[in-house]
């Protein structure tokens, strides 16, 4: 099952949100890379003066080599607009993302954004969460925050790397994969996480997209 033409076609629609001198938030993942290298052809075009952030290593890499200038989130006062994928997005348009790691990131420029716009193939949508929930936390608080997720209903799992390396996020930080089984009321459960002493971002975000692209397998797409 493919869906990379509709990531194609969805990503060029998208951009038709971008104006000359936009702050433009650049999210990670497949749809996102796609995105930025359509980013960079239309400035080229166009003659834009655009100003990218990224949320990665991964997409800064890619975006310097289209050619789009960069700058960090706090080098700037304001975020036009914020392109990113998601892992899940539920029935009330919430989403959970972090499964690349860049959370952290990731919601501190949805929390800047005038405008969020996410991307994603229809196999992301569902009635109720169901996938882990990524949580960034700060390594000393590994132990405690592990016992408050059980408390909270969840079963938390350290991420590692295929040789059994803990996985370290760009922020110096670890994450832990907590399984709730079906969520129902997202919002509840992730302020509870995030009242957590040592928890810096759950992966699903509060704030919810202004503009949601569904990919389908036959190389289109609808706008939620």
């Amino acid at each position: 099952m493919s869906f990379d033409n509709a990531i194609v076609a969805l990503s060029n629609d998208a951009l038709k949100l971008v104006k000359d001198n936009y702050v433009i938030g650049l999210g990670s993942g497949r749809a996102a890379t796609t995105l930025v290298k359509s980013l960079g052809k239309l400035i080229k075009l166009k003659n834009y003066s655009i100003i990218g952030i990224p949320t990665s290593l991964q997409i800064k890499l890619i975006a310097e080599k289209v050619g789009i200038p960069l700058a960090e989130a706090d080098q700037v006062n304001h975020i036009d607009i914020v392109f990113d994928g998601a892992d899940q997005i539920d029935s009330q348009k919430y989403v959970i993302k972090g499964g690349g790691g860049a959370l952290l990131r990731e919601n501190i420029l949805f929390s800047l954004a005038k405008k969020v716009v996410v991307m994603a193939d229809k196999s992301k949508f569902v009635k109720n969460f169901t996938r882990t929930v990524p949580v960034e936390i700060h390594p000393l608080a590994r132990n405690s925050v592990l016992r408050s997720i059980e408390k909270l209903g969840g079963k938390a799992e350290l991420r590692s790397l295929d040789r059994g390396y803990p996985f370290f996020t760009e922020n110096g930080n670890i994450i832990l994969d907590c399984d709730f089984g079906t969520i129902k009321n997202p919002k509840v459960l992730t302020q509870k996480i995030k009242q957590t002493t040592g928890v810096l971002e759950s992966g699903i975000f509060l704030r919810k997209p202004d503009v949601i692209y569904r990919a389908k397998t036959n190389g289109k797409f609808d706008i939620i």
